[in-house]
């Protein structure tokens, strides 16, 4: 910790003496609330994470341009591995307020998805969830996971839920819509944490949104209908639950690749891989339920 806090005192974008807290929630980076004369802000350290396609100078950029187009708080400073931003003073959302607010949350992402494109720059990212699922799975073989003898299953699982996405146009994605990264001052809703955003379908996002947090069928109904602005037919929600399986899998592949590269502070990856695939469980069996398996 003291290298750490050496290296918050040594940016050179305080006014003053500055004073240091643990901002504790994140499971891949560590962030602090440094408060100087003119007020907190936010101190997130990150390296570049190949093997989970994450690259700062493009998640910095994805941050600034978040902020002109009215999505994220404003970046004060950066440098190469760290980035200061302000500090809102806004609840972060667990996942019952998710399912609380999930017509404003629709909303949101439905505004970012129409908006964001328009204010990036740069070469443009693709995120496809089950292209990261075949890298995780090269990524865990090379690593000798000792998930290893479960990833024919899991590329298997992932070619049938792949088989079943409709087309639907390209739009830049968060593509990372866990709970904790909805903040709400009371007033407005924003978005934190651009590391995997990226040109996507949006059906991605809405199946993370909703299988993130829990969402049951009435609630997903409820939050497609806010988004599509009207109810979805059902090729929509066949490709919409067929997402929200894959993006568990993918959660809990990104939870095995970092059982073998990450150490975050607090973060218990193995158990967090275990959370996932019991939740992915339950999401594949509803979609089996329902669905079945898809036929081209």
């Amino acid at each position: 910790m003291g290298a750490t806090h050496d290296r918050i005192h040594r940016l050179p974008c305080w006014n003053g003496r500055i004073e240091i807290a643990p901002l504790k929630g994140g499971i891949s980076n560590e962030s602090f609330v440094v408060t100087d004369a003119a007020g907190r802000h936010v101190v997130r350290f990150g390296k570049d994470y190949p093997f989970h396609h994450v690259f700062r100078d493009r998640e910095l950029m994805t941050a600034r341009a978040a902020h002109e187009a009215g999505f994220a708080p404003r970046v004060e400073y950066a440098e190469t591995g760290v980035m200061v931003t302000e500090f809102l003073g806004a609840k972060t959302y667990a996942a019952e307020d998710v399912v609380a607010n999930r017509s404003r949350i629709a909303e949101l992402v439905r505004r970012f998805h129409r908006e964001m494109a328009r204010h990036l720059s740069g070469a443009g990212f693709m995120f496809w969830a089950f292209h990261v699922i075949r890298d995780y799975a090269r990524t865990l073989e090379l690593g000798g996971s000792r998930m290893v003898e479960h990833l024919p299953g899991y590329l298997a699982l992932a070619e049938e839920l792949e088989a079943a996405q409709m087309p639907l146009p390209i739009v830049f994605g968060h593509n990372d819509l866990l709970p904790a990264n909805f903040l709400d001052d009371g007033k407005r809703l924003w978005l934190i944490d651009f590391e995997y955003a990226g040109f996507s379908t949006a059906m991605f996002d809405l199946a993370g949104v909703t299988s993130n947090a829990g969402f049951d069928a009435d609630q997903s109904e409820d939050f497609l209908t806010t988004y599509f602005e009207g109810p979805p037919d059902q090729a929509v929600r066949r490709s919409f639950a067929a997402m929200q399986c894959a993006s568990l899998l993918r959660e809990a592949m990104w939870s095995m690749v970092s059982e073998l590269h990450l150490s975050a502070p607090g973060a218990d990856y193995v158990a967090y891989t275990t959370e996932n695939l019991t939740r992915l469980d339950a999401a594949l069996e509803h979609y089996r339920t329902n669905y079945g398996k898809h036929s081209s």
